[in-house]
C-alpha cells in the first residue's frame, strides 16, 4: 500500500499515513489535532542496471547504415 503525506494547515506539521488508493480517511494532525490535508510529493523512483546506450536499441537487421544510423562494428 502507498504511503501518503498529510499537512496541517495551522501548524504545518507533516504526518504520514498508509492506506489504499481508493480510501479517503480523515487524518488529524498529531500535534494540534486539527484536520490535515493530503499533499502531493514526487514519487521515489530508483533506476537500476547498466543504463541505456545507443547500442541497446539496435536491431540485428541493421547493416551498413541501412537503418539510418551508423551500425556497430562486428
Amino acid at each position: 500500500m502507498p504511503i501518503y503525506e498529510y499537512m496541517c494547515g495551522d501548524c504545518k506539521e507533516i504526518t504520514e499515513a498508509i492506506h489504499g488508493a481508493d480510501e479517503n480517511p480523515t487524518i488529524n494532525c498529531s500535534t494540534c489535532g486539527k484536520r490535515a490535508k493530503k499533499i502531493f510529493s514526487p514519487a521515489g523512483l530508483v533506476f537500476k542496471g547498466s543504463g541505456f546506450y545507443k547500442t541497446d536499441s539496435r536491431s540485428a537487421s541493421c547493416s551498413g547504415g541501412s537503418c539510418g544510423t551508423e551500425c556497430p562494428k562486428k
